[in-house]
């Protein structure tokens, strides 16, 4: 019994991960035909709700093509590094506030740790490892540049990334994520307190997932796809996985560390009974998540990409400083205030 609970939810969350990914890339065509005066997928099953799926089974059953000169093992090992390291972030990332199941306490988390956030920061630097090794054992000079152009880019921004949370850290005193959500509770959310932290790591986590406007690893004009440009079949697939995963990693995180996780001011103060407040309070996280992923789309169909060099001067000449201005900020404000 003491094993079978954090196997149910692990499986659970791989199956739940697994689905709500395979529908953001429907909502993406969605959105991004309504924001270009498009209709969008249309065809397979009602609405097109079941084009997703089949775009999966197609890659499913495409042939796997590997370049001659390729490094096979590690041309095979990069997309595995991807995903994992993407599903593995999740385990220490809650959904929501205990809930009382079958008379239970059951958290909505798959491994509680006290470093949390040191935990997905180890994670996260560990998977560019994926992207820069698909690009060298493609044995593709555009591919090769697209790895080594996510090197890069990874290394700047997760500097300013992690400089930005430790101004969090400072202001939670906990590397706990359950104890920096619950230190938020009611106005006191870290995006009011700390508003260039919050812009700093809502820029750096566009950039950490390669996402428009900085998807420079992949651009198609520059770089044909960047990394993954001999990549077919479920290798393409699980890269394509890992980069979505990712998006909803960075939503979780943004809506944890500075938008007040599942608290809800109006909400708190309401007379619920115990049995609603733990539902509600996971639909409200559920909902500000929702809300950014539209904004991850929203943003990639709305800004033009950078130029590399652009991209370069924003890391370390504007997001670097000014996370270390909102470190000197919120150091004054916990000395004087106690906050």
């Amino acid at each position: 019994m003491v094993i079978l609970i954090p196997l149910t939810k692990i499986a659970i969350a791989i199956g739940v991960l697994l689905f709500v990914v395979t529908y953001l890339v429907y909502f993406e065509r969605k959105i991004s035909a309504w924001i270009q005066d498009r209709v969008g997928p249309n065809r397979v099953g009602p609405y097109g709700l079941l084009q997703s799926p089949a775009d999966v089974l197609k890659l499913f059953f495409k042939e796997d093509i590997v370049p001659l000169a390729a490094t096979k093992f590690v041309h095979s090992l990069a997309p595995v590094i991807s995903l994992t390291i993407a599903m593995s972030t999740y385990a220490v990332i809650p959904f929501g506030p205990d809930i009382n199941l079958f008379g239970q306490k059951v958290k909505l988390i798959v491994a509680d740790v006290d470093v949390g956030i040191l935990f997905i920061l180890a994670f996260a630097s560990i998977g560019v490892y994926g992207i820069t090794l698909s690009g060298w054992a493609s044995n593709n000079k555009y591919s090769l540049l697209g790895g080594l152009r996510s090197s890069a880019q990874m290394i700047s921004y997760e500097l300013s990334m992690g400089i930005s949370i430790v101004g969090v850290l400072i202001v939670s005193e906990s590397l706990r994520i359950y104890d920096i959500i619950n230190h938020q509770q009611g106005w006191m959310w870290n995006a009011f307190i700390q508003p260039i932290g919050f812009i700093t790591f809502v820029v750096a986590a566009f950039a950490e997932t390669n996402r428009l406007p900085f998807d420079l690893p992949e651009a198609e004009p520059e770089l044909v796809g960047g990394y993954h440009t001999e990549y077919s079949s479920l290798k393409f697939a699980m890269f394509f996985l890992a980069e979505y995963a990712n998006m909803i990693i960075a939503s979780l995180l943004i809506v944890a560390l500075y938008l007040g996780g599942w608290h809800l001011p109006f909400v708190e103060t309401a007379s619920l009974s115990e049995g609603w407040l733990p539902l509600i309070s996971v639909g409200i996280y559920l909902a500000k998540v929702c809300f950014l992923l539209f904004v991850f789309i929203w943003v990639r169909w709305s800004i033009p990409r950078f130029r590399y060099d652009q991209l370069m001067n924003l890391g370390w000449k504007v997001m670097l400083p000014l996370s270390l201005v909102n470190l000197a900020w919120v150091s004054l404000l916990v000395y004087f205030f106690k906050i």
